[in-house]
């Protein structure tokens, strides 16, 4: 009989159940140490393909592997212990068909044993969703803004800001729900675009860049904490820690030249006799 540990994790279900509900707290984390942190605090925790952006300094995601996604989703999860962890799928691991996005899906849920996946687009996702979601690997959606299609978008623009534009996108998020994904994230859009999805589908929406009016909020951890060089018009910074880490690096170098460092108290004695 197998024994059941006395930590539940949340689950897809969970944050599906949150329709309407408290508020749904979600962060990016990449790494063992910052996941344990996040968790005390978050809903869900998204291992993100912006890892590309923060970790390896490329300008978009579309060079994340799915290796590289497994890797550090594996990672959060051996950081985690309360929060629904989510794997984003990398640009190129999904897109050529649902069973493509299928093997994939089950090496990230297989190789990490994360508790979901992440992948882009609307209307022309439902189909994979729908396959995925059948198949039993539970799927949050993304529209919007869809950061790894940069080459297509040209740039980094806030949509519906013209509400002209709005079908597309709320066809969109209609096709993400109606396929059976449990949420979705909803980046740089108008606010009264975001309101209308958000009163429209029956799944949780996740904003970034989308206003109070969705379900849940995310940012990148390393944006709100002070981290990144540059950040979009929709992040707070809830830190500043990149000029107190330059201090501490600052201090420990200038101990070391001046051989202030280590100390006696940091050094191993010979045992005595």
């Amino acid at each position: 009989m197998s024994v059941q540990s006395a930590i539940k994790r949340k689950t897809a279900p969970d944050i599906r159940a949150r329709k309407n509900g408290d508020p749904i707290v979600m962060l990016t984390s990449y790494h063992a140490h910052t996941a344990a942190l996040v968790d005390r605090h978050c809903d869900v925790i998204l291992v993100g393909d912006s890892l590309g952006n923060v970790m390896h300094g490329f300008e978009t995601t579309v060079p994340v592997t799915l290796d590289m996604m497994i890797l550090q989703g594996h990672a959060v999860m051996r950081g985690s212990q309360h929060a629904l962890v989510v794997v984003d799928m990398p640009f190129g691991s999904y897109e050529a068909s649902k069973e493509q996005a299928f093997h994939s899906a089950v090496r990230i849920l297989k190789e990490t044993h994360c508790g979901a996946v992440k992948l882009e687009g609307g209307v022309r996702m439902a189909e994979t969703v729908a396959f995925l979601s059948e198949r039993g690997v539970p799927v949050m959606g993304h529209i919007g803004l869809t950061p790894q299609s940069i080459n297509t978008l040209g740039s980094f623009r806030a949509q519906g800001r013209d509400e002209g534009s709005w079908d597309p996108i709320l066809n969109d998020a209609q096709a993400i729900s109606d396929a059976g994904a449990f949420s979705v994230v909803v980046e740089a859009v108008a606010e009264p675009l975001a309101r209308r999805i958000t009163e429209t589908i029956a799944i949780p929406t996740i904003g970034i860049g989308a206003s109070v009016a969705c379900d849940g909020q995310v940012l990148v951890l390393e944006d709100m904490l002070g981290l990144s060089p540059r950040t979009p018009k929709f992040v707070c910074r809830y830190g500043e820690l990149g000029p107190a880490i330059e201090a501490a690096v600052q201090g420990y170098a200038s101990d070391v030249r001046s051989r202030a460092f280590p100390g006696p108290e940091h050094v191993y004695e010979m045992k005595k006799n």
